[in-house]
């Protein structure tokens, strides 16, 4: 049923609708006549009528503009259509002709493929026939050709990498410790066990001496030193191996020949005397080493200890200004790579304190210091530092460590050190020794004071890769058999000689 439909309905309905009307009042009024009532109603159903027909052309027009709107869009809409249609076909189309194109390709790839593995199979065999190896065998030597390559690379690169790393931190270690050896300079005496009174005349050995050798005797058995008295003009000898005890009698002898009273108890008297002088200058000594170096807080004890140490000499040095100087050298080294310098300056400092009393008590030195210091109250790191300086532990903190190197440097230098001639023989027969037990080995030579070992290997028995193991061995060796001061250079030199003879 259409909208023109439902109008004309609702207009019927509407005419049928206003005759009741009419009919109810028409009989609510009598007055009005027949002809009267007829002639309205035939108007009323004229005026409703072309009042639908209005209606129902306004109707039809707006049906027919809403149809034409939607034939529009419709129209639209099938062009958009026909449009995405032939956009489709024209995509599936080329899609099509790729596929047919990689078809092809895929093809010609394949054949090329099977052309080059025929290629192959046949130069495999080709070269299977002419070497007279398989694949595997010509696998294998190239592996091992291979591992030979990369060993020697492998060996030349650790040899290039050593050599810059060994240049940059020579440098920069010669840097470092010339910067620090430059800022500390200290005086350096010979070592000796005797000392030597001069005397005003010749006649006063007499005095010395005494009636029966009583004053000598009572000299000797005061101090505990041995008074040599021979024909040497002018001059007493001191002998003793405890040089406190030599500097006490030096100091009494000295009195009494000025003084010249010389009989047993004005000798007891000076003696007394200069021992409690010597005490006296012994803890000076101790208490201005540890105000130079700023150490505060030791004990009364260890400071009279280490001012023993002003007395005491070890290869030409004088160990306490060893230790000042050990202590100054690792406390700049501290400084430089940042590491705790009081420390270090303090561990230097007492790391030879148990010479103080070594030719009296039992035991290394380094023992002896350790027992002391840990008695007196220092802290481990001290402690440890003393332990570790010449390797009977090993080193595990930096202070430690530098403390080892400025010990090192501090008797290592030139002219700080006197090593006596069978020491230094043994050493060079112990190194010419390590060298020769090694297998292939020529000859060896020791050279530059023991500073080098120059090793001549049979030619045939080494290679380059061979040879700087060797090298590498020797002086691994060395250095965990060997006591030295410094550093061993090991050179190994492999010569291949070729001789023909022209005719």
């Amino acid at each position: 049923m259409n909208i023109i439909s439902i109008v004309a309905i609702v207009v019927m309905i509407a005419v049928v609708t206003v005759q009741q009307i009419l009919y109810s009042k028409l009989s609510k009024q009598s007055k009005i006549s027949a002809a009267d009532l007829a002639e309205k109603e035939g108007l009323i159903k004229k005026e409703a009528i072309i009042s639908a027909k209005e209606a129902l052309q306004d109707e039809r027009e707006k049906f027919n503009e809403e149809e034409r709107e939607r034939r529009r869009e419709l129209n639209s809409y099938e062009n958009k259509l026909s449009k995405r249609e032939d956009e489709l076909e024209n995509k599936i189309q080329s899609v099509t002709d790729k596929e047919s194109h990689l078809d092809k390709r895929e093809d010609e790839i394949e054949k090329k493929e099977n052309y080059l593995a025929e290629t192959i199979q046949k130069q495999v065999s080709e070269l299977e026939r002419i070497s007279g190896l398989s694949v595997e065998d010509a696998k294998n030597m190239l592996l091992e050709q291979l591992k030979k390559d990369l060993a020697q690379e492998q060996m030349q690169l650790i040899r290039e990498n050593e050599a810059k790393i060994r240049e940059d931190a020579q440098e920069k270690a010669k840097d470092i410790i010339s910067t620090t050896i430059q800022r500390c300079m200290m005086e350096q005496v010979v070592e000796s066990t005797v000392s030597v009174v001069s005397l005003p005349n010749d006649e006063m050995k007499g005095r010395i001496i005494g009636r029966e050798g009583r004053n000598i005797r009572t000299l000797e058995t005061l101090t505990g030193v041995d008074l040599i008295i021979d024909d040497t003009p002018e001059a007493v000898v001191l002998s003793s191996f405890d040089p406190v005890r030599r500097e006490v009698a030096k100091l009494a002898l000295e009195k009494l020949i000025q003084d010249g009273r010389i009989h047993p108890v004005r000798i007891e008297e000076v003696v007394e005397k200069s021992k409690a002088e010597v005490e006296k200058k012994i803890f000076r000594e101790g208490e201005n080493a540890a105000l130079d170096m700023g150490v505060m807080g030791l004990s009364k004890e260890l400071i009279k200890d280490l001012g023993r140490l002003y007395y005491r000499t070890s290869y030409g040095q004088n160990v306490l200004n060893h230790s000042i100087e050990v202590g100054h050298i690792a406390g700049m080294l501290a400084a430089e790579l940042g590491a705790n310098v009081y420390v270090a300056k303090r561990a230097g400092l007492l790391h030879d304190i148990g010479k103080a009393v070594d030719q009296t008590q039992e035991g290394t030195h380094i023992q002896l210091g350790v027992e002391l210091a840990r008695k007196f109250g220092e802290k481990e790191e001290i402690i440890h530092a003393i332990e570790a300086h010449h390797d009977d532990v090993t080193a595990n903190t930096i202070e430690a460590v530098l403390v080892k190197i400025a010990d090192a440097i501090s008797a290592g230098r030139p002219g700080a050190r006197r090593d006596t001639l069978e020491i230094y023989i043994k050493r060079l027969q112990k190194i010419e020794e390590i060298v020769n037990g090694y297998e292939g080995i020529k000859q060896s030579f020791a050279v530059q004071a023991g500073r080098e070992v120059r090793v001549i290997v049979e030619a045939e028995m080494f290679d380059d890769l061979a040879s700087g193991k060797l090298a590498r061995d020797i002086a691994n060796k060395i250095e965990n058999e060997l006591d030295y001061p410094g550093q061993i250079r090991v050179t190994v030199v492999r010569e291949f000689r070729a001789v023909e003879v022209a005719k």
